[in-house]
């Protein structure tokens, strides 16, 4: 055994080990219990960052640990390939993105690779492979028969200058990210999955998953958004033979509305525009702009009126209909009734636009409301100014308006949910087709499954203006399947969400040729035991691959009704940052390697200089390590400079895994210096000649201590992988292992087995985490075998009776000292070995105990 560690020989010599023998294929054995460990699988944009290091290494851990407790483990890896990044990358550097994808992938597999995970290459894949959405392209024209999937006008965000679908994330300040152009909100024809049909179920079966965290549950909960309340209907026109329709979740205010706001599109909006050029202008700036509920919560708000009135339901009072910049077309049927007295957001409009409250509910505990109001008044209470409805409390009036509402045909109640439909159409190249043909005759035509996949071409390098598909005859040119006319095929392709959304299936059967997925290896893999990746993904994504996977077991492909049993949310890296003010208000910001810091005695930074030419910098805080703030750091240089071990037990050892993990330099070289140690220990024994493992002998007071160290320490760290995954203070209570290691004297035929026992231990203990390192350790320590073909280590329960204990002493309360006692001493021993100890006598001052208090196992106070 080399005396000094090579990380680089040593992870080199692993890695080449593990490939050529494939020691990490995954095979079906019904024979074996499996698990199933994932890590959200990354988007190929050229690089490893820390963020998925910490991620993928979590999830190493874990089916590393689960591998040796007998487990059939199957971890693999893919790519998240499609999406506009791709797109943006390949107009900025005149390439297609194809190319540009398939570049970052080779990039990114050596860089995991080089990390030394556990992963079963053989199932890797990749969404922009025609193999892989070929069967999102089957399942949709499956869906689009059974009406699951549907064709209806959206509206969106269009850019007119690059003529294209904008997502709300790229427009900025109402213009295109790209042209600037002044986004419009336009209506096109858009095709939406109806997850709606699935709400309940995705609801309800949130309480089955206990192995989630409870925050991304109620995100959930909310992002679905269940409510019962009432659909209304507002008459208008000559006889009241029109309706507008809102709903609401407080019914017992609907005689307090004093206007109604609709959308921009609405249909009384346009009307009253005709003759009005000033509400027609205004309806024109609502139609600018974001159509996200963020946008809307967050922009100020604005409106008009129309001059048109509908009529309250229950009282038959005029009411005035307003326009709102706040109201979103699609939403519900576009309108909101208005109530200031009781709502915010009503409130504030109508401040605005000196506009009429009428208070009808007052607070419960009989109190008045003060007029005019201070704020509106938001609470459930009891009803007043409502007629027939005075003194009922919120369910008295629900119940009852229901009666009156329902009678006159004007409502009833209803229950609502805050989800929509899942459009799924985009006007981009850089995805998968979507699967449908436009005949003039026979109307939308799915692409029959023997002409799947349509496949999408690779050689284009898109101009930013508009899809590429539109613009190639080549491609939308077709025949239609039904009557074998001249056709048009689609030019959308579809939202990237998609692909994530089933790609876990697609691990059981990658190579599957016939079917979206093989149903045995399905049924013996699904659902995935372990899900690990960011919260930021704790809505959309997460509740996107719950819905597929219901939509995949109505189709008889799985048979659970979950995607992922047990999901770890791991928390972000972050960074010192630090900048430099420029012209125009920017910042300048400066990468952590390159400043000189100075800490006070608590560690906080007091002073920030730069390294080249010594001036001062800002300190900006810690914040998530990114490229637009200069604070990350490379996971190559850090590999190649100390190996991937040491990032690796860094990573893991620097904070529990669903917390934020702050970097430090001094962090890393300490999990090196720890690794050295381990190694130089191994090394010092080895060379003293063979050894066996304790198996039995006479041992000193001082082994049985160590050997008591070590199977608690077995306990505790199982325990931590297993149960508690915090492995954090599972890398601490090894090195507390190996710190009674170099306090106990381990000379001797006998000690030298315990010292074997304990290295071996500690190796299989650390494997999970830094395991090449223990791959190199333990050829050294038990020659001629393979660590990974070892099972976990087990604890001695024999080893865990203590033949004695160490009491701590007080005097008056205050510890003095300390005594060795045999496990079985009885209070008289106890009580003359505490009483016989020098420093206790000296705090005595020669007096006699009052009393002598024995806390078995634990200490002895002696109160004189």
């Amino acid at each position: 055994m080399q005396e000094h560690y090579t990380s680089h020989e040593v992870e080199t010599s692993a890695q080449q080990y593990w490939a050529k023998n494939k020691v990490f294929q995954a095979v079906e054995d019904s024979t074996r219990e499996k698990y199933y460990c994932l890590s959200m699988f990354p988007y190929p944009s050229g690089k490893l960052h820390m963020g998925h290091v910490r991620n993928y290494t979590i999830g190493d851990v874990l089916s590393r640990f689960k591998r040796m407790n007998g487990f059939n483990v199957l971890q693999p890896m893919g790519w998240d390939a499609f999406g506009l990044p791709a797109e943006n990358a390949a107009m900025k550097n005149n390439v297609a993105p194809a190319g540009w994808t398939y570049s970052n992938i080779d990039y990114m597999k050596n860089q995991l690779k080089s990390l030394g995970l556990a992963i079963d290459w053989d199932r890797e894949l990749a969404t922009c492979k025609p193999d892989y959405y070929r069967w999102e392209q089957w399942l949709f024209t499956r869906l689009f028969e059974k009406g699951v999937i549907y064709k209806k006008a959206g509206v969106v965000n269009w850019d007119p200058v690059d003529q294209t679908v904008l997502a709300n994330e790229q427009v900025i300040d109402g213009r295109g990210w790209r042209s600037g152009a002044l986004v419009e909100k336009r209506e096109i024809p858009m095709y939406y999955f109806k997850i709606t049909q699935y709400a309940d179920e995705l609801l309800n079966d949130l309480d089955k998953l206990d192995g989630w965290p409870e925050q991304v549950k109620t995100m959930q909960r909310n992002w679905i958004g269940k409510s019962r309340g009432m659909e209304v209907a507002f008459p208008y026109g000559d006889g009241s033979a029109e309706v507008l329709k809102v709903y609401t979740t407080r019914p017992d205010t609907l005689l307090g509305v004093t206007y109604v706001a609709v959308a921009a599109e609405h249909p009384l909006a346009t009307r009253a525009a005709e003759g009005n050029a000033e509400l027609a202008a205004f309806i024109a700036e609502c139609k600018k702009g974001g159509v996200s509920e963020a946008d809307l919560a967050t922009q100020e708000k604005k409106g008009m009126p129309t001059g048109l009135t509908v009529k309250n339901p229950l009282s038959g009072a005029d009411v005035p209909v307003w326009v709102g910049n706040y109201v979103l077309w699609g939403y519900g049927e576009g309108a909101v009734m208005a109530v200031p007295a009781h709502d915010e957001r009503d409130f504030e409009f109508a401040h605005k636009y000196n506009l009429p409250m009428k208070t009808v509910i007052r607070p419960a505990d009989g109190a008045d409301l003060a007029e005019p109001l201070a704020s509106a008044f938001t609470e459930y209470g009891i009803l007043c100014n409502s007629g027939e409805f005075d003194g009922l409390d919120y369910q008295g009036a629900f119940d009852r308006m229901a009666q009156v509402l329902k009678a006159k045909g004007l409502g009833e109640p209803r229950t609502q949910y805050r989800l929509r439909d899942w459009g799924i159409s985009r006007q981009r190249y850089w995805g998968c087709p979507i699967p449908i043909v436009h005949c003039a005759h026979c109307g939308d035509v799915p692409v029959p499954e023997a002409q799947l996949p349509v496949v999408l071409p690779e050689n284009v390098v898109p101009d930013g203006a508009g899809s590429p598909l539109a613009k190639m005859p080549e491609f939308y040119d077709t025949t239609c399947p039904s009557c074998g006319g001249a056709a048009r095929r689609e030019t959308d392709t579809m939202d990237t969400f998609v692909e994530s959304s089933w790609y876990y299936a697609r691990y059981a059967s990658p190579n599957c040729t016939d079917a979206m997925v093989d149903k045995k290896a399905a049924d013996y893999w699904l659902s995935v035991d372990q899900y690990i990746g960011g919260i930021e993904h704790a809505i959309l994504h997460l509740l996107y691959a719950r819905f597929f996977h219901k939509l995949m077991r109505d189709e008889g492909l799985v048979s659970s009704d979950e995607p992922f049993a047990s999901l770890l949310t791991q928390g972000m890296v972050v960074c010192e940052t630090f900048y430099r003010d420029v012209e125009g208000g920017h910042k300048d910001w400066i990468a952590p390697v390159d400043v000189v810091i100075e800490r006070d005695a608590k560690g906080k930074i007091v002073k920030a200089t730069h390294r080249v030419d010594g001036l001062p910098v800002q300190i900006g805080g810690i914040e998530k390590m990114s490229k637009s703030k200069n604070n990350g750091v490379d996971p190559q240089d850090l590999i190649e400079k100390f190996g991937a071990d040491t990032a690796r037990l860094f990573m893991m050892f620097a904070a529990p895994p669903d917390q934020s993990l702050e970097w430090s330099d001094a962090g890393v070289e300490g999990a090196y210096r720890f690794l050295r140690r381990l190694w130089k220990t191994v090394y010092e024994h080895v060379n003293l000649g063979a050894a066996s493992r304790y198996r039995d002998g006479e041992l000193s007071d001082s082994l049985k201590a160590l050997r008591f160290k070590l199977h608690t320490t077995i306990q505790k760290v199982s325990d931590d992988y297993g149960r508690r995954q915090q492995f954090n203070t599972a890398i601490a209570a090894v090195m507390e292992l190996l710190n009674a290691y170099d306090k106990t004297d381990t000379t001797g035929d006998v000690g030298r087995t315990v010292a074997q026992e304990v290295l071996e231990s500690a190796v299989i203990l650390l494997s999970p985490i830094v395991p090449h390192i223990a791959e190199s350790l333990w050829i050294e320590l038990v020659p001629g075998t393979r660590l990974l073909e070892q099972t976990w280590v087990k604890a001695d329960e024999a080893a865990l009776i203590k033949s004695q204990v160490e009491l701590m002493v007080q005097v008056n309360g205050k510890l003095r000292g300390s005594v060795v006692v045999a496990a079985d001493a009885g209070q008289a021993v106890i009580e003359q070995s505490a009483l016989a100890n020098a420093n206790v006598q000296k705090f005595m001052e020669g007096k006699a105990p009052k009393k002598v208090i024995v806390v078995p196992g634990r200490l002895v106070n002696i109160v004189v």
